[in-house]
């Protein structure tokens, strides 16, 4: 689980898992200003912030010897997040032996939705090094 929370994203992104389950995964992310860390815009910091929880998930579900991948992410931007930290809960729709969907909102402090999406992905079994 180590290794699917770090990274050069993550790190700078300043992304925190907070709750780690196959069904539900819980992180917050600080937003301070108009961008983030890699030039991204509110939007864009929020929608890696989905990607990363919805894949986090699809991961601890995959299980050992087996890996999720090619990851489709839709997004929808509702609002602008500004100062301070917003929280993103990524939910299981549907977790099959092949495909998995998580649903992901992305509150504000007050609340808010920011930003919902839908991660699709394929669990591959028998992939070296997963």
């Amino acid at each position: 689980m180590r290794a699917q929370t770090a990274g050069t994203l993550i790190e700078r992104l300043g992304i925190e898992i907070v709750e780690a389950t196959p069904d539900r995964v819980v992180g917050t992310m600080p937003v301070a200003g108009n961008t983030q860390p890699y030039g991204l815009l509110h939007g864009g910091a929020t929608a890696a912030l989905a990607e990363t929880l919805g894949s986090f998930a699809a991961t601890l579900h995959a299980g050992a010897g087996r890996a999720a991948v090619g990851l489709e992410l839709n997004a929808t931007h509702h609002r602008g997040a500004r100062d301070g930290v917003v929280t993103g809960v990524a939910r299981a729709l549907h977790r099959g032996r092949s495909t998995a969907s998580y649903g992901i909102e992305v509150t504000d402090e007050l609340g808010r939705l920011v930003c919902s999406a839908r991660l699709t992905c394929m669990l591959l079994a028998g992939v070296p090094g997963a």
